[in-house]
């Protein structure tokens, strides 16, 4: 089962972009964030029309995620159990049954500039409540995944230049910890098992050349509950994504299950 996680910034604006991906690369499951539109306008029937399922929770002009998947998707659910009345949709989970069945969790985490301040506080917060839904599905153990843009930059290895991004709300000290908290309940950070070699990013801003200068970070992330690592074949980044017109700043990334 190939799983792909990729932040479109903007379905309307990216949907050329996402058909070609999706036809291109046949992901089995296609986790989308940042999709900037509400459930009535996504485009629902045009991607139905290449062989998917479709579980949006959109938001007009902001945040949103959605989960595409060419095998049925079983108890939907969207938003953190914890993060009762927050009014962002940056979260959708589902079931998809193969040989086994794989609890996916599809998330788009605030980005929280400028820090400190409100919006990191409510990072924070997030990521609190994220930690909470991680530790129930490391004690289900479930075959699960949490995937999606974390806006977090783990260590200095995912990160063109560490120090300039010392005071970033991806890269201060309260993020990693908050991030390593999460991590360390049991959870496999995929590509690093793959790939251990820095330089390999999955954003690059539109400004200063960045994708020109390969000056990216590395945010997009799949974390694996235990069952789940032990069923991991591959996990890659397609990073041609960000040579093609009209691209996302952010790229796809995949794994593949044995499921």
């Amino acid at each position: 089962m190939k799983i792909a996680s990729f932040n479109i910034n903007g379905i309307k604006a990216r949907f050329e972009r996402l058909s070609e991906y999706l036809e291109e690369a046949k992901p089995d499951v296609a986790l989308l964030q940042e999709i900037k539109s509400n459930d009535e306008n996504f485009p629902r029937e045009s991607i139905e029309e290449l062989g998917y399922n479709v579980e949006t929770h959109g938001q007009k002009n902001f945040n949103g995620v959605a989960i595409l998947s060419k095998i049925p998707l079983e108890d939907v659910a969207r938003g953190l159990p914890k993060g009762h009345g927050d009014d962002q949709a940056r979260w959708i989970e589902a079931t998809v049954v193969g040989r086994t069945a794989v609890r996916i969790c599809n998330l788009y985490l605030p980005n929280g500039n400028p820090a400190p301040g409100p919006k990191f506080d409510y990072k924070l917060e997030w990521m609190e409540w994220l930690k909470s839904r991680a530790e129930e599905l490391i004690e289900s153990e479930q075959v699960a995944l949490m995937a999606g843009d974390y806006n977090v930059i783990p260590c200095p290895d995912d990160v063109y230049e560490p120090v300039d991004w010392e005071n970033d709300a991806l890269f201060l000290p309260e993020t990693k910890a908050a991030w390593r908290r999460i991590e360390n309940l049991g959870f496999t950070d995929a590509f690093r098992v793959i790939n251990n070699k820095p330089l390999n990013y999955t954003f690059w801003d539109f400004q200063r050349g960045a994708w020109q200068k390969n000056e990216g970070l590395r945010i997009d992330h799949f974390l694996l509950t235990p069952q789940c690592a032990d069923l991991l074949k591959d996990c890659q980044i397609d990073r041609y994504m960000r040579g093609k017109p009209k691209p996302s700043d952010h790229v796809p990334v995949w794994v593949e299950l044995d499921v």
